[in-house]
């Protein structure tokens, strides 16, 4: 909860309002509300299960990496990186380390990962942590029609 303010400020830079609007929070009340919610499912594995990205030289919280579910028993990786800090190669860093180690402990042989096509950091993330494409085209992304790659990841 101590992180509050900060991920309510990472949350409305405009590289987290052009991806992935629906994680934006406009007040940290909001934010707290939202911690409340996803600290109260560590422990199971019914999702989402959201863990901070912090840059140990200075404790600064950048960002975070998420296992979701999605339709059919399967879990979809989710990250940010607070735009003040992209470039840094802490999005691959956090991946690298986070999708065995979650993979092991959900009982899972795949994750997928989904974005937007025109999110090319994204994408280039994906590709050097190991996922291979398997769609590109239109498809639902935050409920809206549009242009999606579709990535999967195995143990």
């Amino acid at each position: 909860m101590d992180m509050a303010q900060t991920v309510q400020k990472n949350s409305v830079d405009e590289d987290n309002k052009r991806f992935v609007p629906d994680e934006v929070w406009e007040t940290v009340e909001e934010v707290e509300e939202t911690l409340e919610f996803l600290i109260s499912q560590y422990g199971s594995f019914e999702g989402p299960l959201v863990y901070p990205i912090i840059v140990k030289e200075n404790n600064d919280n950048v960002g975070y990496v998420q296992l979701v579910p999605i339709e059919d028993g399967k879990w979809e990786i989710g990250y940010h990186i607070a735009k003040r800090c992209t470039g840094n190669g802490y999005a691959t860093e956090a991946l690298r380390a986070f999708l065995p180690v979650i993979a092991k402990a959900a009982n899972l042989t795949e994750i997928y990962g989904i974005c937007l096509a025109e999110n090319n950091a994204s994408c280039a993330v994906m590709i050097k942590c190991g996922f291979t494409n398997v769609y590109s085209g239109m498809g639902l992304y935050q409920g809206t029609d549009r242009e999606i790659i579709k990535n999967v990841w195995k143990l």
